[in-house]
């Protein structure tokens, strides 16, 4: 388990949020999926909901997003995009909405009095993110320039994957989609959430008007489920190994 008060280290995945057309459904989703506490977020907020376990916070829920910015700073200079220019959220911190080369998105967070999760790697909480494209040697190029990551190497035969490396301690995944992958299948940031039994969770998870993405499979990290809530946003849930 791990907690967390102050900024997490530049480069680092802090936060993860859905934005989606009802809040208020997307709210009884994941209450009952993960048992979260989501107390709706006000007009002035556009509706954001923070989501809490155990007193920490552990993700959002949102509205989906305007239209889109103007590229600029590292990410147009790597040959990405800008879909929200930086923004503040109250005194909370400052944030923007950006695209990779390949098409996936994702968000970036300067904290200020929300640090990002304040739990993570414990049931119910954040515990992996992973990158997958057609592009794997372009995109690790993209991030780099960005966040100047280093990169630990994990490729084999038939697969090219490697760590995301921040002061040396691994902070997410990048890889590419094997051989036979669908063309409609984009590009794509997954956000793994830990849970203690993952098929309980992934049968909850239709029960509540979800769906199966991809068949459980058991890996060396852990026994893996990709689902998607009741408004199509996808996700995995993990269950690692017991120690």
């Amino acid at each position: 388990m791990v907690t967390r008060d102050t900024r997490w280290p530049v480069g680092t995945p802090c936060w993860v949020d859905v934005s989606v057309d009802d809040i208020p459904k997307a709210i009884t989703f994941y209450e009952a999926l993960f048992g979260w506490d989501i107390p709706a977020g006000g007009p002035e907020v556009g509706g954001y909901s923070i989501a809490h376990l155990n007193g920490r916070i552990v993700a959002a829920i949102g509205p989906k997003m305007g239209p889109p910015g103007t590229p600029s700073a590292k990410i147009k200079g790597a040959g990405g995009q800008l879909l929200a220019e930086p923004m503040d959220v109250m005194s909370e911190g400052r944030m923007a909405i950006a695209m990779d080369p390949a098409g996936a998105a994702f968000g970036l967070w300067q904290g200020a009095n929300t640090a990002g999760v304040g739990l993570a790697n414990e049931p119910g909480s954040l515990s992996w993110n992973e990158h997958m494209s057609r592009d794997f040697e372009g995109s690790k190029a993209f991030y780099q320039a960005v966040f100047g990551y280093d990169y630990q190497d994990m490729s084999g035969d038939g697969f090219k994957y490697a760590m995301l490396m921040v002061d040396g301690h691994e902070v997410g995944g990048i890889g590419e989609y094997p051989a036979g992958t669908p063309e409609q299948v984009p590009a794509a940031w997954t956000a793994y959430l830990q849970v203690a039994d993952v098929d309980a969770a992934v049968a909850k998870v239709t029960e509540l008007g979800g769906s199966v993405v991809r068949p459980l499979q058991d890996t060396p990290y852990g026994r893996i489920g990709v689902v998607a809530d009741n408004h199509g946003a996808s996700f995995a849930l993990i269950t690692p190994p017991a120690a």
